[in-house]
């Protein structure tokens, strides 16, 4: 009765559908017509390369993303604000090329901004994560994310797929700040690798951790006390339709069986996993 749809599955969405009351269906195709986002991962101290290269695009009609992780400076993260970077962009291509978007501008002013920028009166647009779902401009082809160390695997995905929705190629810059911690490594290598959503989900698991089941953490170190969900796929797939007949069967747990899952429940920290057993 209830269908769920989202592009990258958040480490505790993908864990859920191993829980036995989802059935998966994975779409692994672009639409036609579509072509891979070329993705590359370059230091920031190359930012000034890069403004450069933007020039050189704009004059050819290209419409361009550039996505920065905060709105205003901050003395204590060493981020590069997304008005800062606007008021930057301005100086050397002019007002009537760049806008700016972000969460603290109100609606009507947002799409006012978004409008100018999809229909070509503007060509860079510069913005915070706000552009991260529900932006369509098929005319765009390059991205810029600035700091891509500071966002998770499935907020840079979203982003990157606000490029390649036309026909034309499309480029997806991923700039880092130094030190990279080896999570970051990790992440901008799988997200240059792939554009498949459902192996970047699987691999901000492995990176993030599952959550909870029975809770609301939605990342966090594993819960499962003898499996592990990227080596036992088969196993967990197995149980699961074995734990289907056994509510059915007997869902108050009092037969032989039931009584000794109770036991295994209390020893395993589960037995409050009892209360949901009617609820599905």
């Amino acid at each position: 009765d209830v269908l769920v749809m989202t592009a990258t599955p958040i480490p505790r969405t993908l864990t859920l559908t191993a829980f036995g009351d989802m059935e998966v269906s994975r779409l692994d195709e672009k639409p036609p017509g579509r072509k891979p986002v070329d993705t590359r991962v370059l230091p920031i101290d190359k930012v000034d390369d890069v403004i450069s290269g933007i020039g050189r695009a704009i004059r050819t009609g290209t419409k361009i993303y550039w996505v920065c992780p905060l709105v205003e400076d901050s003395e204590v993260l060493d981020l590069q604000a997304a008005e800062e970077r606007y008021r930057v962009l301005v100086e050397l291509y002019g007002e009537s090329r760049v806008g700016l978007v972000h969460g603290k501008m109100k609606g009507k002013e947002k799409d006012e901004v978004m409008e100018r920028f999809a229909h070509g009166e503007t060509s860079i647009l510069v913005a915070t994560t706000v552009i991260e779902v529900g932006v369509n401009v098929p005319e765009a082809t390059i991205m810029v994310i600035e700091h891509s160390e500071r966002f998770g695997l499935a907020q840079l995905h979203q982003l990157r797929g606000r490029i390649g929705r036309g026909d034309a190629a499309s480029t997806c810059l991923l700039l880092y700040g130094s030190p990279l911690g080896q999570v970051s490594k990790s992440r901008l290598k799988i997200m240059r690798e792939t554009e498949d959503g459902f192996v970047i989900a699987e691999e901000d698991l492995k990176l993030r951790g599952a959550g909870e089941v029975l809770g609301t953490r939605q990342s966090g170190l594993q819960e499962y006390r003898l499996a592990n969900l990227e080596l036992h796929g088969d196993l967990l797939a197995i149980a699961r339709d074995d734990a289907r007949l056994i509510v059915d069967r007997d869902p108050d747990l009092q037969k032989a069986r039931g009584e000794a899952l109770r036991l295994l429940l209390y020893l395993f920290e589960r037995d409050e996993a009892v209360r949901y057993f009617r609820s599905g």
